[in-house]
């Protein structure tokens, strides 16, 4: 095992950022924290968690301030534009004895372990530039100019990591040619379960998240934001059927993004190492980055009090998790090319076995990570 006293810089506070703090400290280690956005910068977006995310939950003592969050999903099922059944997933037999699936806010799950923290995270600080040293360091100077030496540096700062550049471990992510709309949608029509409405290769996907909030997430393929976001999804998704009208009627405010993902060699360089979106982004489809993320920090923090040396840890936590996330990559990949089927051959083979081929996306996550 590694020692307590052992020097760990993490990079990014967000979702992915958090719970490598959070596995580090239920670990023995004292990691600091930076991250270069204001605290008052929270997401507004909702978040879908599968059963996998529940169980990195648990290992990181969260499930009981988690589970208090959102909604319980039992089922997904599965809709044509017009509205008519196309095939249902049982969430609860697909996860049975791993753990509940749940969407939430997406501030909230942050704020949850944020708390697990004490909130100890150094606001408004970005990281300028990272030097690896011969004997196995890495020199930070931080934004302000000040500097400081580590021991191990986990970049933890998503799609657009400052870590992975500058530790020379990839290029930037490569765009996927989907944007996606995401929204929190106060007053829509009662809907209990996650609900997908495909269309000719777009997506609209709405789900419960509590306090009669809804979660809506849709895609179109494309390579721009649109300047009218809440126009731009009205006129996508305005002539699907129920129950997409009354939840597009309710939408008051649109966030827009670009799809992208990342793939590269190596996860780390040195005692640089990356986790969650800064190794292995992918699309959203899924909706699996935030479980990666979370069962990358209680891969990463098992790796460091199983062995004696950084770089020995480094090397086992990616293989462990390498075959992990290029499987959820491959799915994702099949799934997008399952939607972008034209409809006329795409329903019926979902209305056939479509329960069989969306829980075969899952088969490889059922067991621990």
């Amino acid at each position: 095992m590694l020692p307590s006293t052992l020097r760990v810089l993490v990079v990014g506070a967000g979702i992915a950022g958090l719970a490598v703090a959070r596995a580090l400290r239920l670990a023995g280690y004292r990691p600091e924290v930076i991250e270069k956005l204001p605290a008052s910068m929270l997401p507004g977006a909702g978040i879908f968690l599968p059963g996998n995310a529940a169980r990195a939950l648990r290992e990181l003592g969260l499930d009981e301030s988690v589970r208090a969050l959102g909604d319980v999903v039992e089922r997904q099922r599965f809709l044509d534009e017009r509205g008519s059944e196309l095939c249902e997933v049982d969430l609860g037999k697909l996860w049975s004895g791993v753990g509940e699936c749940r969407a939430l806010p997406r501030a909230d799950l942050q704020k949850a372990l944020l708390a697990s923290l004490d909130g100890e995270i150094r606001y408004e600080t970005a990281l300028a530039r990272l030097d690896l040293q011969t004997d196995g360091t890495a020199e930070a100077t931080f934004g302000d100019g000040s500097m400081a030496t580590y021991d191990l540096v986990v970049g933890a700062d998503g799609r657009k990591s400052a870590v992975r550049a500058l530790a020379a471990l990839g290029g930037p992510a490569r765009p996927v040619g989907q944007v996606v709309y995401r929204s929190v949608v106060s007053g829509g029509p009662p809907i209990v379960d996650w609900l997908a409405m495909l269309g000719l290769r777009s997506a609209f996907i709405v789900m419960p998240m509590g306090d009669g909030r809804l979660y809506l997430y849709a895609d179109e393929p494309g390579t721009s934001a649109p300047p009218d976001p809440l126009a731009r999804l009205r006129e996508v998704f305005g002539g699907f059927g129920a129950p997409a009208p009354d939840v597009l009627d309710a939408v008051v405010k649109v966030q827009v993004a670009l799809t992208d993902e990342v793939e590269i060699g190596c996860w780390s360089r040195g005692p640089a190492v990356l986790v969650g979106d800064a190794a292995h982004a992918t699309s959203p489809t899924l909706s699996e980055g935030a479980a990666m993320a979370l069962e990358d920090a209680v891969v990463l923090a098992d790796a460091l009090t199983a062995v004696g040396s950084v770089p020995e840890a480094l090397r086992r936590y990616e293989s462990r998790r390498r075959p992990r996330t290029k499987w959820v990559l491959d799915r994702t990949r099949d799934r997008d090319r399952t939607r972008d089927v034209t409809p006329a051959l795409r329903d019926p083979l979902l209305r056939g076995r479509g329960d069989r081929i969306f829980r075969e996306h899952y088969r490889l996550l059922v067991d621990p990570a």
